[in-house]
């Protein structure tokens, strides 16, 4: 009997950037002529399930990616990623060289525990993503550099026929996010937002007890997401280095270094570049994108959103408010829970935040949804249906499209904060009625070198 080991298929199945990945055939027929025409192939290596009923993925089925933008957000998306044990990273792009090195040792200590996933090979790293983007051996770019940069970056990746994986908020200003959905489109790219709590036990039972009309007919919805962003303010500091500040503006406008915006390595902090309209949308797009997609998803507005945001002006109107056509009213206020909702009906009602769901009456927490009710799209692994959709060209539970309406939903409320006043909004044509100023902030102005068209 001939016994082989793994070791001796190596060459084959290793996780190494700089080569295109085998497929089962070649496997099959380049081991053969390697024995002679005698072959016995380890049963992981073409797939299928060990005894105890793990899965194992040939080669040909292991994901390609490649991680645009490496910070504490992309840091955390390498493990969530590599935990599925469908993907290997094949090259990471990352402006700000110590962070990219934080990334690796990550990546690389990862695989030292979990050893199913074969032998680490060298993982280039580019400072320059479309050099990523040219590599045939990527399947799917994950983007998690920050907001100004999303619209940029996932419209060049899917002309470059990849598919995207990019974090929320998804887009920056309203035409950027349609501008990515028009992309998507056109070069048939699956997209998955990166609004994680759709795959989350909690959100998608508020959901299905709303779509079933278990709190009766919702009147009202409170979202307490924090403050929005105020234009940039912070001083001049030195530029630290190993970072190349011009290429982290990317296709923004020139401002002076702070380290606010990028913090060194030795501060495991998310970067407060969200809480500045030229990078963000302040806290109502960074935790509103998680809260009103919430909201979007369970009154079935996916492909829409409200019709009027009222700004508070300390009269009749005390916070910000959007109103959907159904008369639906949505407030963006603080009350006892943070980074949660409130849904209110005519029956009932429900509180949701991150592992937490109450409801009135109690039963309702724990309602089994009947299999003739009504249900949504059920995710248990946000990445992993990401990586599915891509092996069935489906969309997946966060399509692009969703994501660019629950920015929308933040960014016009940012837009009625801004100017002070009330608006009417058309969501079929995604334009303010009757109001040039208002919709001249559905975009923005970006440099030649890396803006798009919007």
């Amino acid at each position: 009997m001939i016994h082989l080991h793994l070791k001796l298929f190596q060459p084959y199945i290793i996780m190494n950037s700089n080569k295109t990945h085998l497929n089962r055939r070649d496997f099959i027929n380049k081991a053969s002529l390697f024995f002679g025409g005698v072959m016995i192939v380890p049963r992981h290596v073409l797939g299928g399930q060990s005894p105890s009923g793990k899965k194992y993925l040939a080669p040909s089925d292991i994901i390609s990616l490649g991680f645009i933008g490496t910070g504490k957000q992309g840091r955390g998306l390498t493990t969530s990623f590599l935990s599925t044990n469908e993907v290997r990273i094949s090259a990471i792009c990352e402006v700000y060289q110590a962070k990219a090195k934080l990334t690796l040792d990550r990546i690389k200590a990862h695989y030292e525990k979990n050893t199913q996933l074969g032998q680490l090979g060298e993982i280039p790293v580019y400072e320059n993503f479309t050099e990523l983007l040219e590599r045939k051996d990527i399947d799917a770019v994950v983007i998690a550099a920050p907001d100004h940069w999303h619209a940029a970056m996932a419209v060049r990746a899917a002309q470059a026929g990849k598919d995207i994986y990019c974090e929320k908020p998804l887009s920056l200003t309203v035409k950027e996010g349609r501008a990515m959905v028009n992309a998507a489109r056109k070069y048939k790219r699956v997209f998955q937002t990166g609004s994680m709590q759709r795959s989350w036990p909690e959100f998608r039972q508020t959901a299905e007890l709303i779509r079933n009309g278990y709190i009766g007919e919702v009147k009202s919805i409170k979202v307490n997401v924090g403050a929005p962003p105020v234009a940039y303010n912070l001083a001049e500091e030195r530029i630290p280095e190993g970072l190349n500040w011009k290429a982290w503006l990317g296709p923004n406008l020139p401002v002076v270094f702070n380290s606010e915006l990028a913090p060194p390595t030795s501060k495991d902090v998310f970067p407060n570049w969200r809480l500045y309209r030229e990078f963000g949308g302040g806290m109502v797009t960074d935790w509103g994108a998680h809260m009103f997609d919430i909201v979007q998803w369970s009154l079935g507005m996916d492909d829409s959103g409200p019709v009027e945001v009222f700004a508070p002006n300390g009269k009749d109107i005390q916070y910000l408010t959007f109103k959907y056509e159904n008369g639906i009213t949505m407030t963006h206020e603080k009350w006892e829970w943070n980074n949660a909702i409130h849904f209110i009906g005519t029956e009932g009602e429900i509180k949701v935040q991150r592992r937490k769901l109450e409801t009135s009456p109690a039963s309702l927490k724990d309602k089994v949804i009947g299999e003739n009710e009504k249900h949504v799209y059920k995710s248990e692994n946000h990445y992993k249906d990401f990586l599915d959709s891509m092996r069935s060209r489906n969309k997946p539970i966060c399509d692009v499209e969703i994501g660019h309406r629950t920015a929308t939903v933040c960014n016009i409320g940012n837009i009625a904060y801004r100017l002070n006043r009330s608006l009417k909004w058309n969501p079929q044509k995604e334009v303010f009625i009757d109001d040039k100023e208002a919709n001249l902030l559905l975009g923005r102005t970006m440099n030649k070198e890396w803006g798009i068209k919007i």
